[in-house]
């Protein structure tokens, strides 16, 4: 009965890494669908934000309670499942507690200190529900969120607190077990454990038997369920887990005031002015600006992987916040959910043929794109890093450059910079005219 306990397990464990490895594939696939984008500069500066950012969640903390419960549930489940290490290779093994008699007490000091964390991750998880549920945050209350992104949230966080249940009650049965000396479980005495202790008056009228049920239902549960995690993370928003580290890692250093010019524009305008510059194999750029998410870079797609769905950048948005249909936080969902169209195209084709759709109107518009201020405000307040900015800028330039869409007024500003070097109709020369009156 056992070697068909190692058996199966082994075999639902090699399963689970398959699968998740596949997914991982394609999400990798379809970010190199982005053309390509050289970000090499200042490493200390970057793993300075994978620390304070990815792992510390320093901008979290702008609102230090939701930072401190944020920073537990992440850190706190993230540390108790380094037992998940325990897990497996009991699993393989056949042992029990495989860790135990190595670690004499540190083992105890290790669990007991794993148990206050999953009490922290338990309780923060109720707490964000009712955030989420009860309370009429607004960020949470978007349009943007209808359908599978609010689910997918709430599905978390329950599956949270299951897993930390699971967890607490394992232990509990476990050393109820160990005080009963019953075989298997007596060889390694741990003792009573410090949050797991308290739910021992629950259990302590089963029999044998049935403790032993309950422990192994329990580990199976725990293990299945963080096996089942792992490959529902690529397909929903807390794939950010993984990816907030690169991201971090590949973040824009510059002033966020600094646009990105375009070399392919600035060299068209230094060949008309000096043709004897202009090399030989020249050839006009292709495309100005992005339509669909190939004419967008490799750390854009990232960033749309990347993004937790929190809606920060929408709240701090102006044109969000005053009602024009400008949200961030869509702006990289339907970038994302436009990467996974075409990775699926690709992956059934075996090569991509065009659908005739585009990120550019079909999944944004062009109302959207217009109402940005480019204030970045949204990439101040993302707290993994994420640039919608670029995004929205990288298909305004489509918009004015290729298409020739844009407002009269702007039309009009374009005009006055072209001819008068300012946004202004004023010639250069008479700029000045107003202070001779004074």
């Amino acid at each position: 009965m056992q070697i068909a306990q190692q058996i199966l397990f082994v075999l639902l464990f090699i399963v689970a890494v398959v699968f998740f490895s596949k997914k991982i594939a394609q999400i990798r696939r379809n970010i190199n669908l982005g053309r390509d984008e050289a970000i090499d500069d200042q490493p200390g500066q970057r793993w300075r934000n994978v620390l304070l950012l990815a792992l510390g969640q320093k901008k979290m903390f702008r609102n230090p309670l939701v930072g401190f419960l944020h920073f537990f549930v992440y850190a706190g489940f993230i540390i108790i499942n380094i037992e998940v290490l325990e897990i497996i290779l009991d699993g393989v093994l056949g042992t029990h507690r495989l860790f135990a008699a190595p670690l004499g007490s540190f083992y105890t000091f290790l669990i007991n200190a794993f148990e206050l964390l999953a009490l922290a991750v338990l309780a923060f998880c109720a707490i964000f529900l009712v955030r989420r549920n009860i309370l009429k945050i607004r960020r949470f209350l978007s349009k943007d969120l209808n359908g599978w992104p609010r689910s997918d949230a709430n599905y978390i966080l329950i599956t949270e607190i299951a897993l930390m249940a699971l967890f607490l009650t394992m232990n509990a049965s476990d050393t109820l077990l160990q005080s009963r000396g019953v075989e298997h479980y007596a060889t390694h005495f741990t003792g009573n454990f410090i949050v797991s202790q308290y739910i021992q008056p629950l259990i302590g009228g089963l029999s044998d038997g049935s403790l032993e049920l309950l422990e192994r239902a329990c580990w199976w549960l725990h293990i299945i369920g963080i096996l089942a995690f792992l490959n529902y993370l690529p397909f929903s928003k807390h794939l950010h887990i993984l990816l907030a580290f690169p991201n971090a890692y590949y973040a824009r250093l510059k002033p966020m005031g600094e646009m990105e010019n375009m070399p392919a524009v600035q060299n068209e305008v230094l060949y008309a002015m000096q043709p004897e510059l202009a090399p030989a194999d020249a050839t006009p750029p292709t495309r100005f600006g992005a339509k669909d998410i190939t004419d967008l870079s490799w750390k854009n797609l990232l960033d749309a992987y990347s993004c937790t769905e929190c809606g920060r950048c929408s709240a701090a948005c102006p044109a969000n916040i005053t009602g024009k249909l400008l949200s961030p936080r869509k702006i990289m969902m339907d970038t994302r959910d436009r990467a996974e169209e075409i990775g699926k195209s690709i992956a059934g084709q075996k090569e991509w043929k065009d659908d005739g759709k585009s990120l550019l109107h079909d999944y944004i518009s062009v109302e959207e794109l217009r109402a940005c201020t480019t204030c970045n405000a949204c990439v101040q307040e993302c707290p993994v890093s994420i640039n919608p900015l670029d995004i929205i800028l990288q298909l305004r330039r489509y918009l004015v450059m290729e298409e020739s869409n844009a407002p009269q007024e702007w039309n009009a500003m374009f005009s006055n910079v072209e001819n008068n070097f300012a946004p202004w109709k004023f010639s250069p020369d008479d700029r000045d005219g107003w202070t001779q009156t004074l």
